[in-house]
Order: structure tokens, then sequence, then C-alpha cells
């Protein structure tokens, strides 16, 4: 069993803003996948494969508190690390950009910290979509809980799709595979 777990912020008052690109990701892998998300036995909705060992989780912790739903994902189903796949915005990389990697840091980016704080490992898959924009982007607390700006949209539509197709990508050929593909 793996879990791609997306980060957002639940909730209609964060649905458009930059901070939610991991729910968007998820969203659209899973209207491709045509599977519904649920409510979990936890802080988190879920979508459930049931051709594949893939479980699609959305933390309904909010964006900080992220940790919390991913620790119980991974007990519940006795995950390792390498087995949960962390869908993530970053502010760093530029609008569209996409960057897999194995295992890694924070980021300073107070979602991934908690996770690696609550299931005491950095050994885990990411993949980072940028949401880096030209416009201010400092404080980047404020700048993540802004919606694109409409010069901005379509770039990051496309950054949804790219996505996605790499999360398809992971699912059949692998994360090296993958990573050759999309960290371009």
């Amino acid at each position: 069993m793996i879990a791609i777990i997306g980060l957002g912020n639940p909730g209609d008052k964060y649905a458009s803003t930059k901070h939610n690109a991991g729910f968007w990701v998820l969203d659209e892998l899973a209207r491709r996948q045509r599977l519904s998300f649920k409510l979990g036995k936890g802080d988190y909705v879920l979508a459930q494969h049931q051709r594949r060992e893939v479980l699609l989780v959305k933390p309904t912790t909010g964006m900080n508190r992220s940790g919390i739903a991913v620790k119980d994902v991974s007990n519940r189903w006795n995950l390792f690390p390498q087995d949960i796949f962390v869908v993530v915005d970053d502010v760093d990389l530029p609008l569209g950009k996409i960057r897999i990697r194995p295992k890694g840091g924070d980021g300073c980016h107070r979602g991934m910290e908690n996770i690696i704080y609550h299931i005491i490992s950095d050994q885990f898959p990411r993949i980072r979509l940028g949401i880096g924009t030209g416009e201010n982007m400092r404080p980047a607390e404020k700048y993540v809980l802004k919606p694109f700006r409409s010069d901005d949209e379509s770039d990051a539509k496309n950054m949804v799709m790219r996505g996605a197709d790499a999360l398809e990508s992971i699912l059949i050929h692998g994360l090296n595979s993958a990573m050759n593909q999309f960290n371009i």
C-alpha cells in the first residue's frame, strides 16, 4: 500500500489559494481515476483505488498540522516513510515547475516540517509544485494564502495537470522514471 498525501487547507476560505496546490493535484488524479473522497477515520478525507493499493489522502488538520493526519494514515495502514508520497506547494520554485525527490528536508515549509516531526523521518518521497510568480512573494505566509492572479491561472492549471501526470508516472513507471521525466 502507498499513500499519496496532498497538502492544503480545508474549507471554502482557502479552496482557491496557492497553498492548496497539493489538494488540486489529488483532486485531478481522483477525477481521472473516477475516485471519490470520503471521510476517513481520522483528520483526513481519502479515496482508495480498488485495483491498486493506493490511497489518496487530503488532511483536514490545516497545512501546518498535516503531520497529525499523515502519522494516523501511516499507523493505520502500517506504512513505511518511503510508502508516503507528499504533494506540496513550493514558493521557491517558479510557477509550473515540478521537482520530485525521494527524500529531503522541509524546505522551510511548515506542513512538511510537521510531517517530518510526526513521523520522525524525512525519508519519504515528495512532489513539489512550483507556485512562485513575478509578484511579491514575501512574506511567504501571506503570498501562499492568496489565489493566483488571473495572468497566472492558466499556468497554474497546467501545473495541476502535470502534477497529476507525474503521480500517474510514479504509479506506473516508478519514482526514478518519474524524476527523469519531470525534473527538467
